[in-house]
């Protein structure tokens, strides 16, 4: 396979992984709406949160860069069962939950209000990113075990910390190295990227592409291009025999259940992609070829200003060459 291994890497640092700086202005944004939910909360004589979960994918680190700043900041609002009640003493339901919630963090300051969606709330930024705040449940069961229960369209049991701790430590099992978030992290990364590459099409969750990546990652040191190559292959084998995919934590839970339609896509959009990689397998594969099918993956400029560069330079070397001499035409004087 063509190594385009440093081209890729070089994408990954600048189009793909989000800046320290950019890391940054996201925690301070998830700071704020923690501020903001508790202090609406007592505003309102509503309970206050036993604490916040940090998840998704700013907790498992995999948030790429977004050309319209739709950066999606996941923080867990966690109450404790019994301190919510109806004013008749019942428990509130998973809407009246998330309903309070959102309540909270309504702000004159944002063009777009907070809104109560079906497994979260959300709050959108006049930047274009947002954040949602899932609003859970916790008590103690029969066994005296903490169980965690999730706002969707009812309680649903949940566990968002072992989640991230799930991820995280396949990252570290599986990863070849300890550099730049480790390889299957970037995997990952990449994947996601390559799944937003086009608005018109319907892919699958972050989540269920990191679970995708970890059922089938195929590490190689050095080579993000062939762990890449190698792990949508794989993939794309593993859906052609089941588009069911498991919850990582969670015993007979399927994540794909409603997303059928985005993973069928995922599975068609895959074999297209492998067929036009397929070209980095030929033994005349050049650097311009590689480029070429990189960019028709990926779907971004700095394949193309890449290729551009290249052209540019085959024709200066091709300038600076020496020519030989021009030879006059015509007889030796001698006869």
């Amino acid at each position: 396979m063509y190594d385009c291994s440093s081209e890729i890497m070089d994408f990954y640092r600048k189009h793909v992984r989000l800046s320290a700086a950019q890391v940054s202005k996201l925690a301070d944004y998830r700071e704020a709406n923690k501020g903001r939910v508790e202090t609406g909360l007592k505003k309102n004589e509503n309970p206050l949160p036993l604490r916040h979960i940090n998840q998704g994918s700013y907790a498992m680190r995999t948030i790429n860069q977004h050309p319209r700043n739709d950066y999606d900041i996941d923080v867990g609002v966690v109450f404790g069962k019994a301190d919510l009640q109806g004013p008749q003493g019942g428990d509130k339901t998973a809407f009246e939950a998330r309903k309070m919630v959102c309540d909270a963090v309504q702000d004159s300051h944002f063009k777009t209000p907070s809104e109560v969606r079906q497994n979260c709330v959300r709050v959108y930024y006049n930047e274009g990113h947002h954040v949602d705040m899932p609003v859970y449940r916790q008590f103690e069961d029969d066994w005296d075990e903490t169980k965690i229960e999730l706002a969707g369209n009812d309680w649903i049991e949940s566990d968002p910390e072992a989640v991230t701790n799930w991820f995280n430590n396949a990252v570290i099992d599986q990863s070849p190295d300890e550099t730049n978030g480790r390889q299957m992290r970037r995997i990952v990364r990449l994947l996601k990227f390559w799944a937003k590459s086009r608005d018109s099409w319907n892919m699958p969750t972050g989540f269920i592409i990191s679970k995708l990546v970890d059922e089938c990652y195929i590490s190689t040191k050095d080579r993000d291009d062939r762990a890449l190559y190698e792990t949508i292959e794989k993939i794309k084998e593993r859906l052609f025999w089941s588009k069911d995919v498991q919850h990582p934590v969670l015993e007979n839970t399927l994540i794909s259940e409603g997303k059928e339609a985005s993973v069928n896509e995922m599975e068609t959009r895959l074999e297209q992609a492998l067929n036009n990689l397929s070209v980095l397998h030929d033994a005349q594969c050049t650097r311009q070829t590689a480029l070429k099918a990189w960019k028709g993956f990926f779907n971004h400029s700095f394949f193309s200003d890449l290729l551009e560069n290249s052209a540019a330079m085959a024709i200066t070397i091709a300038d600076k060459e020496p020519r030989e001499p021009v030879r006059k035409r015509g007889g030796s004087r001698f006869g």
